[in-house]
């Protein structure tokens, strides 16, 4: 998901936090587990999985959507996210933990630091830090 033109937005852990908390609060609330979740500067990565066979990923992403940018709005007077984002299911041969790993992978990738434990935008519901930077090894 990317912010509204393309803006810094990810860059403060006061920010982070509030819209983390709105990500992890509404995948409780629509039986969703965010596997894995990483905010860059101007996007967010994030991994969701259903929980029970009635959890509806889209209406829990609308949600959050609505949710994290109303917190965003409340904290800065600007809107946080641009129109759309990309999604997609994954299929059963896809591992969960490899997409989780390319997730959490993310900053090292755009140069953001060295080492991920560095970085402190990643989070999971179902993980460690600990336990995703250790499955990169």
């Amino acid at each position: 998901m990317c912010t509204f033109h393309r803006a810094q937005s990810f860059t403060d852990s006061t920010t982070v936090d509030e819209v983390r908390a709105e990500l992890l609060r509404t995948a409780k609330s629509y039986q969703v587990e965010v596997i894995a979740d990483c905010f860059m500067p101007d996007h967010l990565h994030a991994l969701i999985e259903g929980l029970a066979a009635d959890s509806d990923l889209l209406k829990c992403t609308k949600m959050f959507r609505q949710r994290g940018g109303h917190s965003y709005r409340a904290l800065t007077c600007r809107r946080l996210w641009q129109e759309g984002y990309i999604d997609r299911f994954l299929r059963a041969e896809e591992a969960t933990l490899d997409v989780a790993r390319y997730i959490v992978a993310n900053p090292v990738r755009a140069g953001l630091c060295d080492d991920l434990r560095e970085y402190p935008y990643l989070g999971s519901s179902r993980y460690t830090i600990e336990e995703l930077i250790a499955s990169l090894a």
